[in-house]
């Protein structure tokens, strides 16, 4: 299964970082930085929000922009209403990079908006990473742990002051989501097994969420009727990657979306 590739992969890379830089660096780098911004306050109001992703590649398209300059789009999406941006940091699959999102926070400056690191997110370690990099709040998947792991994993992260979005793309999923006290809910349409995609999946979940917790529908959106169908359905965000990265222009594609 192509999560399990992931995951597996995903290890690997953590243990390489690891001896390049300790968890105790990692934690003393921390000092003295910025408070992240709310990622609840800011998809919270009227209207749906868009998180829009800088995504270089995925495991089912291959390379999605050949033209890739994560500070350029990053710059589109914040200027043409972009809400938060989504930087895909997996590095094998979706050949993405940490230092993308370091170079978002640096080149984004006192106008910036908040960044999402959205990832595999498997350890503590990589908690930490996300704050030291300029993550203000970080992906964590249902599917790729366990209920303990989360929980830590959620302590942590807002004992750093990151919220989280929790992931979920079944009924046995959300039911983990909410029991965490979930803030932020994304409701993934596309299967990580077999990477399918299907916009009812939210329209399936999005009734068993209270309106207390802000939703996000993921992937497999692609155009105003998507947007009318999924604000009819009461969603509060959406996170958009490939529908934007694969646009000639990204600022009218954001427009129509929008």
């Amino acid at each position: 299964m192509i999560l399990q590739q992931i995951l597996k992969n995903t290890r690997y890379e953590i243990d390489k970082a690891k001896r390049c830089l300790s968890l105790e660096d990692l934690k003393r780098e921390i000092l003295g930085l910025p408070q992240p911004i709310d990622l609840v306050s800011v998809l919270r109001g009227a209207g749906i929000k868009l998180i829009a992703e800088i995504k270089r590649a995925s495991p089912s398209r291959g390379v999605i922009r050949n033209d890739f300059d994560p500070l350029r789009i990053a710059k589109i999406y914040m200027i043409n209403g972009a809400a938060a941006i989504s930087v895909l940091t997996e590095t094998k699959y979706f050949k993405g990079n940490l230092n993308y999102l370091k170079s978002i926070k640096e080149g984004l400056g006192d106008k910036r908006i908040p960044l999402l690191r959205k990832d595999f997110i498997l350890e503590p370690y990589q908690v930490y990473q996300s704050r030291v990099y300029g993550a203000d709040s970080l992906l964590l998947i249902v599917a790729a742990l366990q209920k303990k792991e989360l929980e830590e994993l959620v302590f942590l992260s807002h004992s750093l002051e990151m919220k989280c979005l929790i992931e979920v793309h079944s009924e046995d999923e959300l039911g983990v989501a909410l029991e965490l006290d979930a803030d932020i809910i994304g409701i993934n349409n596309r299967n990580l097994n077999t990477f399918e995609i299907d916009l009812n999946t939210t329209k399936r979940l999005r009734p068993l969420i209270p309106s207390d917790i802000v939703v996000v529908s993921e992937s497999g959106i692609r155009n105003k009727k998507d947007m009318e169908a999924l604000k009819k359905w009461g969603v509060d965000a959406v996170l958009v990657g490939e529908t934007l990265m694969g646009a000639p222009n990204i600022a009218a594609r954001i427009k129509e979306l929008l």
